[in-house]
This record gives structure tokens, C-alpha cells and sequence, in this order.
């Protein structure tokens, strides 16, 4: 009597790594979203760029919302400690620089007020605009 061994071929099942790829996609996705570093929605004109700023320097983000929200580098100010806190930054720095992402629903006038602090204070200014679509 001979007696035969059956050989079966090794299989590894891939069914599950399908979901467990998914749900690192979704996750890295979702994570993404908020790690925005200035996640303040302002809505900004457009220009066309004719020189780059040194970013090495740190400059001071200040946002103003269309319903007048003042946000120095992402934290909410009011309206009356915005030149203190402007100055706090100022005299750290040799030559202070201040980038302005104002909605483009807001009036001169708002704009103006903003520089003549930044001016008061012997500091740049620079207003951020959209990029342009080529």
C-alpha cells in the first residue's frame, strides 16, 4: 500500500489590507487638515509677484477677518492690545517685519490703521495676496 502526502501551496491572505490601508489613508488625511499653521480663512486679493520676502527673518502674521477679528501669528488680539503686541514682537527683532493677510472685503481705511502702527513702530510691512493661476 503507498500511501501519497498531498502538498499544498502556502497562501497568505491580503483581504484585510485593503481596510487597514483605507483607514491609514483616512487617517493621515484628517490629520493633514489640521496641521495647517495659519488655518484663519481670509479671503485675499490677487497680485503678480515681483519679489520674494527673506522668511528667515520670522515675520509677525497678522490676519484681520471680514468681520474685524485681529489675529497675531493665529492667536485671537483685540483691536487695543494689537500695537502692544505688535511692539512686544518689534523689539525682538532687528528689523521687524510684519505680513498682513487682510480680507480683501475690508476698506483702505482698516489697512491704513494697521501701518500706521506697524510705521509708529518702525516696522515693514507687507501685504499678502493670493497667488495668481498661470
Amino acid at each position: 500500500m503507498a500511501l501519497r502526502k498531498k502538498h499544498r501551496e502556502a497562501e497568505v491572505s491580503t483581504d484585510s489590507l485593503n481596510d487597514i490601508m483605507f483607514f491609514l489613508l483616512l487617517f493621515f488625511l484628517i490629520l493633514s487638515t489640521m496641521v495647517s499653521p495659519n488655518a484663519i480663512k481670509v479671503n485675499l486679493p490677487s497680485s503678480q509677484s515681483r519679489e520674494t520676502i527673506d522668511n528667515t527673518k520670522k515675520p509677525l502674521h497678522l490676519a484681520i477677518t471680514k468681520d474685524k477679528k485681529y489675529y497675531v501669528n493665529s492667536k485671537e488680539v483685540q483691536l487695543t492690545d494689537l500695537e502692544k503686541e505688535i511692539s512686544a514682537y518689534a523689539s525682538t527683532q532687528t528689523e521687524p517685519v510684519v505680513l498682513m493677510h487682510l480680507d480683501k472685503e475690508l476698506s483702505i481705511q482698516d489697512e491704513i490703521d494697521i501701518m500706521t502702527i506697524c510705521y509708529k513702530l518702525n516696522c515693514k510691512t507687507v501685504l499678502a495676496t493670493a497667488a495668481t493661476k498661470k
